[in-house]
């Protein structure tokens, strides 16, 4: 017995070592869900899988990674359960589109969270939004759409699709009208293909072309204009917003609302995550986004990998949140219902 008690001190020491080497490096074990806010199939849910295959290996501890949907207010359902009710351990996270950020900013209630306390990831791209119609309609231009009424899908309040056509309407005099209350892309998709709606006016072109490529190779649809900071070389040819804004005032408040592009794709941790998980999680963001593998596959289903860090996320969402007042409280004005 005595000669077990320097073996059995020695072993209890190794494991209180190893214990606290796990905690430094914020190793994270078991299951890793990512919830995607979106409906299944499309662009949120693919993204989301997409990262979830690769994501695991890179990540100290390697976890297992599930994607679940989390379909809901644009996002917003998911924003809130990130906030109430996920563990802050390094085990969850999610993808959403913009919407969710700008909510707490300039929408019509209180979703009861701050975007800029949330610990970013990640994001995969950057991104243009678009407005689109389907080519039977008789909208060939953004000028057409100053001309006559264009119906277009929206996916919940909060939603890019909800908030860019009135935002349009106001500033550039446009006539698009939302019939909103569609669960996700593929809902839209379908609507827009039974003629039901003219377009989606808030459409990410890196979602476009994961989820339905052919509507551009063989221009089944017409692009109206592009919603961003900056004009995609992939359509050089359609106006950038930026471009049509009409006084500094209205490129401020269009630089306020667009600033999501520029994090496209993002994944998000709750508020409060442990300082090694976070920095745990973003370091193996950051090797997934240079993986052959992932690579591979994101050519695949023709998804644009341009990423931004997660420290460069969280710096671009605090200034978005640092928005001048009056600013924001025009933003709010535009998008009201």
């Amino acid at each position: 017995m005595k000669r077990l008690t320097p073996i059995l001190g020695a072993l209890a020491l190794s494991l209180t070592s190893f214990v606290a080497l796990a905690q430094e490096s914020g190793a994270i074990t078991g299951t890793l869900n990512i919830y995607a806010a979106g409906t299944a199939g499309g662009g949120v849910d693919l993204f989301g899988r997409l990262l979830g295959r690769h994501l695991g290996r890179h990540i100290a501890g390697e976890p297992n990674v599930v994607v679940q949907v989390m379909p809901g207010a644009g996002g917003i359902r998911a924003a809130n359960f990130l906030v109430q009710q996920a563990p802050r351990d390094g085990t969850a996270m999610a993808i959403f589109a913009g919407g969710p950020i700008l909510e707490p900013l300039i929408g019509d209630r209180n979703p009861g969270y701050d975007m800029s306390q949330f610990t970013w990831i990640g994001a995969i791209s950057k991104d243009v939004s678009l407005c689109i119609v389907r080519k039977e309609s008789p909208v060939k231009s953004f000028a057409d759409a100053t001309r006559q009424q264009v119906v277009v899908a929206g996916t919940g309040a909060g939603s890019e699709t909800d908030t860019f056509p009135l935002v349009l309407n106001e500033l550039l005099g446009s006539k698009f009208k939302v019939i909103t209350g569609y669960l996700g892309s593929q809902q839209t998709i379908l609507a827009i293909e039974s003629g039901e709606v003219d377009g989606r006016c808030g459409w990410s072109l890196s979602s476009l072309k994961s989820t339905k490529p052919d509507w551009l190779s063989d221009k089944r649809v017409n692009v109206l204009v592009q919603l961003a900071l900056a004009k995609s070389p992939e359509l050089p040819d359609v106006p950038l917003v930026m471009d049509l804004a009409k006084s500094e005032e209205d490129r401020q408040l269009l630089t306020l609302l667009l600033g999501t592009t520029a994090i496209a794709r993002p994944f998000v941790a709750p508020p409060g995550l442990p300082e090694a998980r976070t920095r745990n999680l973003r370091r193996a963001f950051d090797a997934t986004m240079k993986d052959p593998e992932f690579l591979k596959e994101a050519a695949i289903m023709r998804a644009d990998v341009e990423p931004t860090t997660g420290e460069e996320v969280q710096k671009i969402v605090a200034a978005m949140y640092a928005t001048p007042k009056p600013v924001v409280e025009r933003a709010k004005k535009l998008i009201a219902p």
